[in-house]
């Protein structure tokens, strides 16, 4: 019984070490991840949807001609938000959907050198079956909305980049993204690019339209990829492109091909591009993520001038779970997209540690030369469900970055779409981010059920003074 009482004594001893050193281990798993964010120096995040909708899906950007103008768009309708004053106060533009069409949505906006406003969507009656928008849909476009005065009114007329009238074997034109040529020094000042993906019934292809007229006119689409994606909406598809249009008029692109992210270059205004190159090696684009309707991790292009008068150096963000979990990575070239190095990890939370970031975005300042990426992050929920924003910043060249909150509180997804990307503008030390934010015990109801309402939120960020920062080094 002595011998045997001992052994209890020790059992239990143990279990009670155990069970302390769990315990502490429990509470910094808690809270070691809250010691890795710090706010956002000059933190405001603004609304710019008061009443509770189905919003989702926001792109941002800034007028090259006068910073303190911003513009937003977003849907579920295609709709925009304007600024006079540096993203202060946000006026919500009367409705510019079209209303002969059932659905809009995958805005995408940009101003040009002259301070013109564009609204890109894209605009539809039904799409075919679920992942195979391919297969027979209804009468489909890309369309355009101008604006003279920087957004604050629209002209009446719609312009279509593409449209198909209803009529068997249709293909549906989907993700488009608008960007400008803003450089005095390019011999294609002005340009207007549009790329999308195309879904056909057989296969799907990123194309490309452009306008030399200031949006009036756009020209028949120009292929981008060379070899075709499959017809899902998937992991084999051809998805997600963007651009960036360098000092000298060359337009770099890039777009998600299952597990790689293609690259092509156009030196004629878009009028032809080279052949398609593999760049990075990726996990899937397509991806589950818990308590959210949908994810991808497609990449987007960024560009900073060389202060000494060299090469731009070209940055591609995207998103994959190579580590299990979610993470952001950064690739850069010095030598105009010749040579790409390593992939770089832009969320700066412990390495497999069941955390997802996802839906990045990038904006490189074109003053500071400043890398930004935003994106909703779930390093401080160890349950992995409620996300908050975060904005990573580099000022070596993507080298390393530093992770700043931009939210003012975590939300909850509830499992519906946060959309499909976020949005974000930087210049002059100022970096504008736009993203979606589920509302809780909040509802709207649409196609015969209800959902968790959302809201569109804009966070700005300022580096020009804020003791320590990048631009005081």
């Amino acid at each position: 019984m002595t011998n045997q009482f001992k052994s209890t004594q020790r059992l239990w001893r143990t279990a009670r070490v155990g069970g302390f050193l769990f315990l502490l281990l429990a509470i910094g798993y808690a809270q070691e991840p809250k010691q890795t964010l710090v706010p956002a120096p000059g933190g405001v995040v603004v609304r710019l949807t008061p009443t509770p909708g189905n919003f989702h899906t926001p792109s941002i950007a800034i007028d090259p001609s006068n910073a303190q103008n911003l513009l937003v768009g977003f849907q579920a309708k295609a709709s925009v938000a304007y600024s006079r004053d540096g993203g202060v106060h946000w006026t919500l533009s009367p409705e510019i959907a079209p209303i002969d069409y059932r659905s809009t949505g995958d805005t995408s906006v940009a101003f040009d050198h002259r301070g013109r406003a564009f609204l890109c969507f894209i605009a539809h009656d039904g799409p075919g079956p679920f992942k195979y928008w391919g297969h027979n849909p209804k009468r489909n476009a890309i369309l355009i909305r101008r604006s003279l005065d920087g957004g604050k009114t629209w002209e009446a007329r719609t312009i279509s980049v593409i449209e198909h009238a209803e009529a068997p074997g249709i293909p549906f034109e989907d993700k488009p993204y608008l960007l400008a040529d803003n450089h005095p020094t390019s011999d294609f000042a002005g340009n207007l690019y549009v790329g999308w993906s195309q879904d056909g019934m057989k296969e799907a292809l990123i194309l490309l339209s452009r306008s030399t007229d200031g949006g009036l006119t756009w020209s028949a689409p120009v292929r981008i990829s060379d070899q075709p994606g499959l017809p899902r909406d998937d992991n084999g598809t051809v998805e997600g492109f963007h651009g960036v249009v360098a000092p000298d008029g060359t337009l770099h692109v890039v777009f998600s091909d299952t597990n790689h992210i293609e690259y092509a270059v156009s030196r004629d205004g878009g009028k032809s591009f080279s052949r398609n190159r593999s760049i990075a090696n990726t996990a899937p684009s397509h991806f589950v993520v818990q308590n959210v309707a949908e994810a991808n991790g497609y990449p987007q292009i960024g560009m900073a001038a060389d202060s000494k008068g060299g090469h731009p150096r070209l940055y591609v963000t995207w998103s994959d779970y190579r580590n299990g979990d979610v993470d952001i990575f950064c690739i850069s070239s010095a030598d105009e997209g010749r040579h790409w190095g390593s992939p770089v990890r832009v969320n700066t939370d412990p390495v497999h540690n069941a955390s997802d970031q996802l839906f990045q975005w990038l904006a490189v300042d074109p003053t500071s030369g400043s890398v930004n990426v935003v994106f909703y992050d779930r390093r401080r929920d160890p349950a992995n469900r409620s996300v908050e924003v975060v904005l990573a910043r580099s000022s070596d060249g993507a080298r390393s970055f530093r992770n700043y909150l931009l939210s003012e509180h975590s939300f909850d997804p509830l499992g519906s779409s946060i959309g499909e990307y976020t949005g974000l503008a930087a210049s002059n030390g100022r970096v504008f981010a736009t993203w979606t934010e589920i509302l809780p015990n909040a509802q709207v109801s649409g196609g015969g059920r209800s959902r968790p309402a959302s809201a569109i939120q804009v966070g700005i960020a300022d580096f020009r003074t804020a003791p320590g920062s990048e631009e005081d080094r």
